[in-house]
Order: structure tokens, then C-alpha cells, then sequence
């Protein structure tokens, strides 16, 4: 799991090879200067009215000035001069100079990179439980902070994410004017892979990038990684920016990608670079995750060597392969967690009332972390662990549209094609002093709450939340703070904007695949999920 840095483009001023043309200085006197041609005659005005009925003082003025707008035109004058003096040859070298130079700035444009935004500096939630159990057809894993629901998973049986496998597919068609191919991979519907994704040879990245019709073709084999489930009528989202994912190491082959996890303390990230340098291989890229923390330099060693293998094996399959086929398939999602986030030093305890799960996750912690079996626990209470942590209660509720607040407010959280869309009310909150303050302390807990609800559900895209308006400058940035603080929290990649004049704050939030409400609901067969009934006779 990669972390990207933010890039933006800085605008540098263009110059201009053309040296500007200055006025001869007029001699003392105000006659001309020496070695100069007498100036132009005046131009008689026309059309001025009362001439003659300006006094002395204001005819001096108009003296000094009519004095410069000659100069200035004799200036003018001895320019075109030159300019009709110079050869064709000169102006058409001066403008290829001007393009050149113009190109380079564009060139710089594109290279410039603006420095990274720190991220908030949050308190680490040390107290998290992992609670896993099986439903039926169902997988059902669950974080809690304290005694809060904080993050769900699910999965079926036999429904699998395909997020993170690495396929050799056979691309179908290449569209220039989307700028993407449509590639097979073996399961139904194409996957897409745009432009961006697509890696380019050393020799093709002189200059621009080719374009994609220039290096895909119908037919081809290509190797790509899945980055995004299809969702509705989307096909998967591919990438062939190949990546690895160990338990404390990223390994990225055949690219120089290095990096640290920015959620680590500074001091562990200096002790990590430095075991970091001694084990980075030769010809591939590497990025050390938040788990790494107090790892062992053995461990990382330990780690990388089964990246290492993991890629060896896909490159041997991806030679004898024939196109589409699944070269790595990533472990069923409860490795996946647990490889992902749990850690020694977020987690207090793993609690599972699954035997197999149980089986499971000791075996690879056995292999991958061994100094965390002492975490993992067995339930073999009266009631079923999601009950006995009041964890089934909180699901009901995070599947509700409204989510009532602690002061009386509450939220009201809508799904569109396009969007979210969350309103915040006052509901029942009545306030102490004034209607401000009220609307403000309201505000600032639905921040709070909204960040809990975006994880829980796993809502991604585009989200508008319509705050309650406020008059203050100062209470609009400290709900935008707040909100992102609360964000800070979510290992999934967000970005929060600033309040619109309309009072809309923006927020975007990565989509991997379907959240809570998807995996819990089918479309209602009469409205086709409008939830409306229509009434319109036409008779």
C-alpha cells in the first residue's frame, strides 16, 4: 500500500531575449541631445474647445507634456526604424528563441514539484481490538477504538477483491480520444487502464510521453495490477506500476519509487532509513509501512526476501502464461487485515470466535510477526464475540440515514450516482449563550462524526457536507481543522477543501471497493432504488 505525494506545478515568469529600446536623455536647456536628428514637427490638435481661454500655468503644463509625447514619438519613430532596418532572418530567429524558450518553461512546469503539506498531528490511538467472526456466508471484521466502531470489513464467499492481483491481460481495444485500453483479464468484464498508469520504456520518456496508441495494440499481452474492484457499471482499474505488498516492506519492481510511511514518528523514520539504505535491492523500488515500526533490521531482511521470491515466481509464470491469465492472487481478506493494520503498537487485542479464523491468523503471524500470538485470543464466551462488544448495534446504526449527535443534532447522509451528500442539523441542540456558538459546537461534533461515519461505511468519491452556515472566519477554519485531524485517523487517502461561498465544504475520499451499505443491501425491485413510488396516470 503506497503512500503519494501531492504534486503541483509552479508558474515561473516567461522572458523575453529582446532588449527594451531606452529614450536618448534630452540635453541641457531642453534642447536635443547631441548626435540626435531634431524631433518631428508638432501636430496641430483639432477639435479642442477653449484653447485660448487657459491660463499661463496650465499652458507651461501643457507645454511640458505636449514636450514629452513628442520625445515619445520620435522614440516610437527611430523603433520602427530598426525594426524595418532588421532582416527577415533576425525576426524569425528571435521568434524561434521566444518558442524555445517558452517550450523549456513548459518543461519546467511539469517538473516543478511544491512541497509536501504535513499531515496533522494527531494523538496514536493506542487501544484498538480486532474482532473477527463468521456469519453464515460471511466474514465480518471490525476495529474499535475504545468501545466505538471505527472500521468494518466484509466479504462472501466466494466473492473475493480482486484489489492487488497482478494479471497478464490481452488488450481488447485502445481508444485514443479516452486515452485509455480496455484490457481482458480473464474475469468478464474488461478492466481499463488509462494513459497514466501505463509504463513507459527509458527510450520513449525523452520528451513527452507517447501517447497510448503508440504503445498498446489489440492483441498484446501486458502485465497489470487491479487498484480499484468494479463497482456498478464500471470495470475494474488497472495499473501496470506493478507493486508487492509484504508486512512491513512495499516492493516495487523495476522502478527507483523509495519511501517511508509518513505516520511514523521522525525519530523511527530516521533509524528505518538507515536500515533502509543497507537493504534496498538493486533495480527495484522500496517503501517501508507503518507496521515496520520497531521491526528489526533481520525482519525487514526476513520480509524483503519474500517479496523478492513473490516476484521471481510471477516473473517465471508470466513467461509461460498465455494472456489473460492470474499470475498472483492477494490472500483472502482476513490475512489481508491483519497483515495490513494490525501492529503491537495500535492493537491491545485480536479476538475471534472462529476456530478456522483462529487457525488462520496464528498461522501467518507464526511466519510473519511472531512476537503478536500472544495478542491473538480464542472467544469461547455465551454470546457471539460481535455481541458480546455491542458491535452488531452499531452496524444497524451506521446503515441508518440519520446519525443523531451527542448535543441533539444530527446528520443525514444521502447516496447519488455522482455523490455523497451530508447535511448537518441542530435537531434538539438548543445552545447556552448564543445561535453562534450553538451552530458552531453542532459543526464541530458532526466533523468529528462524519470523519467515524466515512470510515465505517467506507464511502468514497465525492462528498458534500452542508454545515450549518456561520458567520465567522475563525469557526469556518476550526471545523475544516477539525474535520481533518479527524481524517488524519483513516489509512485511506482523503483531501479536504475550504468552505464555498454557499457554505458546501468538499471532500474527496479514495474508493477501493463497495462500502457497508453495498454489502448489506440489495436494490429495492419496484422503485429500482429511486425510493419513490410513481403515481403519474396518464388517463
Amino acid at each position: 500500500m503506497t503512500e503519494e505525494q501531492s504534486v503541483a506545478v509552479e508558474t515561473p515568469a516567461v522572458e523575453i531575449d529582446a532588449a527594451p529600446v531606452l529614450p536618448a536623455e534630452p540635453a541641457e536647456g531642453g534642447g536635443e541631445a547631441a548626435g540626435t536628428e531634431p524631433a518631428p514637427r508638432k501636430r496641430r490638435r483639432r477639435g479642442g474647445r477653449g484653447r485660448g481661454r487657459k491660463k499661463a500655468a496650465a499652458a507651461g503644463a501643457e507645454g511640458g507634456a505636449e514636450g514629452e509625447t513628442a520625445e515619445a514619438e520620435r522614440v516610437t519613430g527611430a523603433a520602427e526604424e530598426v525594426s524595418a532596418a532588421a532582416p527577415a532572418a533576425a525576426q524569425a530567429e528571435a521568434q524561434i528563441s521566444t518558442r524555445l524558450r517558452r517550450r523549456s518553461v513548459r518543461a519546467a512546469r511539469t517538473t516543478t514539484r511544491r512541497r509536501r503539506e504535513p499531515l496533522p498531528v494527531v494523538p496514536r490511538v493506542t487501544d484498538k481490538l480486532m474482532v473477527i467472526t463468521e456469519h453464515g456466508e460471511r466474514d465480518q471484521i471490525a476495529v474499535l477504538e475504545g468501545r466505538e466502531l471505527v472500521q468494518h470489513y466484509v466479504t462472501r464467499i466466494g466473492a473475493r477483491s480482486m484489489v492487488g492481483n497482478v494479471y497478464l491481460g490481452r488488450v481488447q481495444n485502445v481508444l485514443p480520444g479516452m486515452e485509455a485500453a480496455f484490457i481482458d483479464i480473464g474475469r468478464g468484464r474488461n478492466a481499463v487502464l488509462y494513459a497514466g498508469e501505463v509504463n513507459y520504456s527509458p527510450e520513449d520518456l525523452e520528451g513527452s510521453p507517447p501517447r497510448i496508441e503508440k504503445v498498446l495494440r489489440p492483441g498484446q499481452s501486458v502485465l497489470v495490477q487491479v487498484t480499484k474492484d468494479p463497482i456498478g457499471g464500471k470495470g475494474a482499474r488497472l495499473t501496470a506500476q506493478i507493486s508487492v505488498p509484504g508486512r512491513y516492506l512495499v516492493l516495487v519492481p523495476n522502478s527507483d519509487v523509495t519511501g517511508i510511511s509518513r505516520r511514523l514518528p521522525e525519530e523511527e523514520r530516521k533509524r528505518l532509513k538507515a536500515i533502509y539504505k543497507k537493504i534496498r535491492p538493486e533495480g527495484h523500488g522500496l517503501i517501508v509501512r507503518t507496521a515496520a515500526e520497531g521491526a528489526t533490521e533481520e525482519q525487514l531482511l526476513a520480509d524483503l526476501g519474500r517479496l523478492l521470491s513473490e516476484w521471481a515466481e510471477i516473473e517465471k509464470r508470466a513467461k509461460k502464461a498465455k494472456a489473460p491469465a492470474l499470475l498472483y492472487e492477494e490472500p483472502e481478506l482476513t490475512v489481508r487485515v491483519v497483515r495490513d493494520l494490525f501492529t503491537d503498537e495500535e492493537f491491545r487485542e485480536l479476538v475471534t470466535d472462529s476456530p478456522r479464523v483462529y487457525q488462520i491468523v496464528t498461522d501467518y503471524l507464526r511466519q510473519a510477526d511472531p512476537d503478536l500470538l500472544p495478542k491473538v485470543r480464542l472467544h469461547e464466551g455465551p454470546l457471539p464475540v460481535f455481541e458480546e462488544y455491542h458491535i452488531v448495534e452499531q452496524i444497524h446504526k451506521g446503515l441508518d440515514r440519520k446519525v443523531w449527535l451527542p448535543s441533539g443534532g444530527y446528520i443525514v447522509i444521502d447516496r447519488t450516482e455522482a455523490l455523497t451528500v451530508i447535511d448537518v442539523n441542530t435537531g434538539k441542540s438548543v445552545g447556552k449563550t448564543n445561535l453562534e456558538e450553538t451552530v458552531v459546537n453542532t459543526n464541530l461534533e458532526a466533523a468529528r462524526e462524519i470523519a467515524r461515519q466515512l470510515r465505517l461505511r467506507d464511502i468514497g468519491g465525492m462528498i458534500v457536507i452542508d454545515f450549518i452556515d456561520m458567520l465567522l472566519e475563525q469557526n469556518k477554519k476550526k471545523v475544516i481543522e477539525t474535520l481533518r485531524e479527524a481524517l488524519a485517523q483513516d489509512k485511506t487517502r482523503s483531501q479536504v477543501f475550504d468552505i464555498s461561498p454557499l457554505g458546501l465544504l468538499e471532500v474527496t475520499r479514495k474508493r477501493v471497493s463497495g462500502g457497508l451499505l453495498e454489502a448489506f443491501s440489495e436494490t429495492c425491485p419496484t422503485c429500482e432504488g429511486r425510493g419513490v413510488l410513481l403515481t403519474y396516470d396518464a388517463k
